[in-house]
């Protein structure tokens, strides 16, 4: 866990709280963290699963792994320890969005199984939803397909601490939802990530 540097803070309650905020949405949030290789289909399912909610009337918000490493986790890179900063302050951002009842759907490869476990006991100490999702494919068909070339610059010797490759990837032990993406359609993954929401409660909020 990171060390707490600022001294002399407090945490200060407002007035408004989150069941308040959920019900001026009319609906609650909760954290889907999906974690997979590279080309695995994170994205592509996180964004189906968005424009599912969205007909449902549900408010989501994705949290990419490229976005966000563009914006403000701009100043990491990826060793092991730019890594558990990255991911610890996303959860820390998706949980202030599940505050305010918000969907939140996370891409990340998020490859140590520690670094989840934090982000799932921050929720969790909270009171607040958690899914992790094990987007499972196979290193061979996620090399096969490859969008965005990097496996290709990884086997070449052009990208160091690449996950799959020359750095190692600490699958879910008992992930809430396991999707094969290399045996499922997007809709068969779309409509079993939306059976667990169902299952409970938060869309039917």
């Amino acid at each position: 866990m990171t060390e707490q540097k600022a001294t002399n803070v407090h945490w200060h309650e407002g007035e408004i709280q989150r069941e308040h905020r959920h019900k001026l949405l009319g609906q609650q949030g909760a954290t889907l963290w999906f974690t997979g290789l590279s080309g695995s289909g994170k994205s592509t399912v996180a964004v189906a699963l968005e424009d599912a909610l969205y007909k449902r009337g549900k408010l989501a918000y994705r949290l990419d792994g490229d976005n966000i490493r563009l914006g403000i986790n701009k100043n990491l890179g990826f060793s092991a320890d730019d890594r558990k900063e990255n991911i610890r302050r996303i959860g820390e951002v998706a949980k202030l969005f599940v505050d305010c009842g918000v969907i939140v759907l996370t891409s990340f490869i998020s490859p140590y199984r520690s670094d989840r476990d934090v982000v799932r006991k921050l929720h969790e100490d909270s009171g607040m939803p958690f899914i992790e999702v094990f987007v499972d494919c196979a290193l061979s068909e996620a090399e096969k397909r490859d969008p965005k070339g990097l496996y290709k610059k990884a086997r070449a010797g052009e990208i160091k601490n690449f996950t799959g490759i020359d750095d190692p990837y600490e699958a879910p032990a008992a992930p809430e939802i396991h999707l094969h993406t290399d045996r499922m359609t997007l809709q068969q993954e779309v409509d079993m990530l939306l059976h667990e929401l169902e299952k409970r409660g938060i869309l039917s909020a």
